[in-house]
């Protein structure tokens, strides 16, 4: 008999393989996806996101967990019934156009997915456009832009003007983050929310829709 509890430790510890074995054998146990991923892997990421703010994980650490929990998450997300997908938000997330830099944003992707949001990553050097139609076709609440260079980080102010011209900047909550991305510099282009870190990023994400 495997339990939720075993699984939920495998996640923290960045277990891949054995959070693989533990999620396959609680299905065949007769456990639901939604339940797995809700009481399993959820407050396993939690766990992992207070460790970060504890200064007991850094980003390798956060990395691996995050990794075991996709590992999970690609067996249960094409087994869950419609009842049970009910993601708190879509998120469209990407780094800004000109900037490449994609390990920060992977991160925060994966902690999102991980905490019950439905996640559209656009990738690295992302067009303005391409955000304004991904939030557009995806009805996303949430946009999160990434840079990681002072020369790309203002083009978090084109994306929101972008927004605002498209019409839909009241309809999408806009969180900015990044090595030089300041919460006074979110405040100066319109952004709602600024995150310095992963597990800050999900924080405001449900922050901003009243989610806590």
């Amino acid at each position: 008999m495997a339990t939720l509890q075993e699984i939920s430790e495998a996640v923290i510890a960045g277990d891949l393989p054995k959070t693989v074995e533990l999620t396959n054998t609680l299905l065949t146990e007769g456990l639901r996806p939604g339940v797995i991923i809700t009481q399993g892997l959820i407050p396993a990421m939690n766990v992992v996101g207070e460790k970060f703010t504890n200064r007991e994980y850094y980003v390798p650490d956060m990395l691996i967990s995050a990794r075991a929990m996709q590992g999970a998450l690609k067996i249960l997300k094409p087994l869950l019934l419609e009842s049970e997908q009910q993601q708190l938000a879509t998120c469209v997330i990407g780094t800004v156009k000109g900037d490449l830099h994609d390990i920060g944003k992977n991160l925060v992707s994966m902690m999102l997915e991980g905490a019950g949001f439905s996640v559209v990553d656009l990738g690295g050097d992302v067009d303005i456009h391409r955000f304004v139609e991904a939030i557009k076709d995806n009805q996303a609440q949430i946009v999160g832009l990434s840079a990681l260079l002072t020369t790309t980080m203002t083009v978090m102010k084109d994306v929101i003007a972008a927004l605002e011209e498209a019409g839909i900047r009241d309809k999408v909550k806009v969180i900015i983050g990044g090595a030089p991305v300041t919460k006074k510099y979110a405040e100066e282009i319109g952004a709602d929310g600024y995150a310095e870190d992963a597990p800050t990023g999900v924080k405001v994400a449900k922050s901003l829709l009243g989610l806590n």
